[in-house]
């Protein structure tokens, strides 16, 4: 997401600022410990703006004093943010509010700021935002920050999750799925970075492969498997493979996000979405989400009250998946997080026979069982060792993992990508 700070003029031609600092670092404007887990217990901001300006900021507003030239001075108090997610944002704001009643009790404040003269654009918005939360406390949990608010700012870059005032720069961009991706992105990050932040910067697949899964996950909530499909094939051709996603050490943010400096850069976000898909189904819906719930709250059974923040890395997720399936899936991470290459589906179809086997990155033991469709009936083939086999009559048409359910190598993938880009 937009990472720069920048001043530009708003259509009023008064100020418009903004700042956000996940890379370049949060010490650019306010002592902090520019490292994942340096988040401070609270944080009070005093924001003094020009008369005729607003400064919506983390957490909740205590109060706003007017001094005798006509300034303001906004005072914001928050708990437990992030310390890149700390934001200053001035502009001659158009607020709109309303209300979310949660599905765990009570209340839930909902607040828009945006530039004037967009009050149509920025009204459709802000009605995503109730339908949006439902989804995510319907299958995730509680917004952790319902004490707070949920807060989003229009600004002059394209987006970046601050804690209850999320960034939002995407200029009202429609699309088939009809709902805002990055509006919906950085929602995500609430519960993926902001109530479960990863302790490390080698672990923030578990912000960003969470929080874009999160968006196929919605259009599955809101229309079905077809528009659930198209997305996750959207986010498959952008995979590349050229690092790992985790490397199982202590890392720089830029030697995550920058595949110059050896980093998986995006991949963290759309493979990550696919190890994700992989994982939900291979130990089912049910399953899944109890592990995503372990993840963001540390226990199975959130409510308002009953979690704090907290900071995960990725062997504790393996040990989460593990616990909630009863059954060691160290293997399965072992090759989609810590290998770069996708393990590859070899099949060999002989007479009424067809035979399936797993190549891996150094042979790493991979039993992930396939579905294989024979004609109209889909069967699921156990690949003990790797290797499994399935009886199939020569004259049967068939198709191997016919749902697209597994990340896998793709030679037309790969052969698609090397494919110069045309201008449109």
């Amino acid at each position: 997401m937009g990472r720069r700070h920048r001043l530009v003029e708003n259509p009023e031609g008064k100020p418009w600022i903004a700042t956000t600092a996940e890379g370049y670092g949060c010490d650019l404007f306010w002592p902090c410990l520019d490292f994942p887990a340096g988040e401070p217990a609270k944080v009070d901001l005093h924001i003094t703006v020009p008369k005729g300006l607003s400064a919506p900021s983390n957490g909740v507003l205590q109060k706003v004093d007017t001094l005798p030239d006509g300034r303001t001075t906004w005072h914001w108090h928050a708990r437990s943010p992030n310390p890149y997610s700390v934001v200053l944002n001035v502009a001659p704001y158009v607020e709109i509010k309303g209300i979310y009643k949660s599905r765990f009790g009570g209340t839930i404040p909902l607040y828009y700021w945006h530039l004037p003269g967009r009050e149509v654009k920025a009204k459709g918005l802000f009605a995503e935002f109730a339908p949006t939360l439902d989804f995510f406390e319907a299958n995730v949990g509680p917004y952790p920050w319902s004490d707070e608010k949920l807060g989003v700012v229009e600004t002059p870059h394209l987006g970046m999750e601050h804690q209850t005032i999320n960034a939002y720069g995407n200029n009202y961009a429609k699309d088939a799925t009809g709902f805002d991706w990055l509006f919906q992105h950085e929602l995500a990050h609430e519960w993926f970075g902001n109530q479960m932040s990863a302790a490390n910067w080698d672990d923030y697949w578990l912000h960003e492969g969470y929080a874009q899964y999160m968006q196929p996950l919605y259009g599955r909530w809101r229309e079905g498997e077809a528009r659930y499909a198209v997305m996750m094939e959207k986010f498959r051709n952008q995979i590349e493979n050229k690092a790992p996603i985790v490397s199982g050490r202590i890392m720089t943010e830029e030697e995550v996000y920058e595949e110059e400096k050896g980093g998986p850069g995006g991949d963290i976000y759309v493979k990550g979405a696919w190890v994700l898909h992989t994982l939900r189904n291979t130990i089912g819906d049910k399953a899944f989400w109890e592990v995503t719930r372990w993840l963001v709250y540390g226990r199975p059974d959130p409510k308002p009250g009953n979690f704090q923040p907290r900071f995960a890395t990725t062997p504790e997720y393996i040990a989460i998946v593990n616990q909630v399936t009863g059954k060691d899936m160290a293997w399965f991470f072992h090759v989609y997080l810590y290998q770069a290459a996708l393990p590859e589906l070899i099949e060999t179809r002989e007479g009424d026979r067809l035979t399936l086997h797993w190549k891996t990155p150094g042979n790493r033991p991979f039993p992930l069982p396939v579905e294989v469709q024979i004609d109209d009936k889909v069967e699921t083939v156990a690949m003990t060792g790797g290797t499994g086999s399935i009886a199939v009559p020569a004259e049967a048409h068939v198709i191997v993992d016919p749902a697209s359910r597994i990340l896998k190598r793709s030679e037309a993938v790969e052969a698609a990508q090397r494919e110069p880009r045309r201008s449109e």
